[in-house]
């Protein structure tokens, strides 16, 4: 009867630690930012605007890269059955060959001012959402009382209980359903020191 009695007592015992413990989990909550950002209504506005003005400097570039193209092809065609002895006695093709070269070199230096554009002007249109996805996440956490906000990218496990991405969508959508994209263009000494790296 005493031994059942002191079973009794340390199956209390470890039901209590069992509720602390699942007390003090409830303080730790999950969230993914990348889910967020990508699933949130502004979040794919943003995607779909960097999508399109991609697509408007693809555009912009494509004329001189077309062009390069076909000289290229075109200069391949001539010096193929020519030597290199041969290709030297002719101005015309080395000149023709190094103004290839040059706009090859200012083909690639727009590229990667584009490039750089592009990504500075999606940093720009996310500053706006990471500090309303900032506030979001410290209004909820305030409210769950937690203590800990961590990533998920950063887990190993966690239950669907405490993770709060889904919440964190619903309410960026309400909050900032939309941003303004526009495009950054670079200063013009920054597009100049690409092409002085390219040299």
């Amino acid at each position: 009867m005493q031994r059942q009695f002191f079973i009794a007592i340390g199956a209390a015992v470890m039901l209590a630690i069992g509720l602390s413990s699942l007390a003090q989990a409830q303080q730790i909550l999950v969230m993914n930012e990348q889910r967020i950002l990508r699933e949130s209504a502004v979040g794919q506005h943003v995607a779909s605007e960097i999508e399109r003005i991609s697509g408007e400097i693809a555009n912009e570039l494509s004329p001189l890269g077309t062009q390069i193209q076909q000289e290229n092809e075109a200069l391949t065609a001539e010096t193929a059955a020519l030597s290199e002895e041969a290709i030297r006695a002719r101005p015309d093709l080395i000149s023709r060959l190094q103004t290839l070269q040059s706009d090859a070199q200012q083909f690639e230096v727009r590229r990667q001012v584009a490039a750089r554009e592009i990504q500075a002007t999606e940093r720009a249109a996310m500053q706006p959402v990471l500090g309303a996805l900032q506030n979001i996440l410290q209004e909820i956490v305030d409210e769950r009382g937690a203590a800990l906000l961590i990533d998920r990218s950063t887990v190993v496990f966690a239950a669907d209980s405490i993770d709060i991405s889904d919440q964190a969508i619903a309410r960026l959508n309400e909050v900032m359903p939309t941003t303004p994209v526009n495009r950054v263009r670079l200063p013009q000494q920054q597009a100049q020191g690409a092409a002085a790296a390219q040299e």
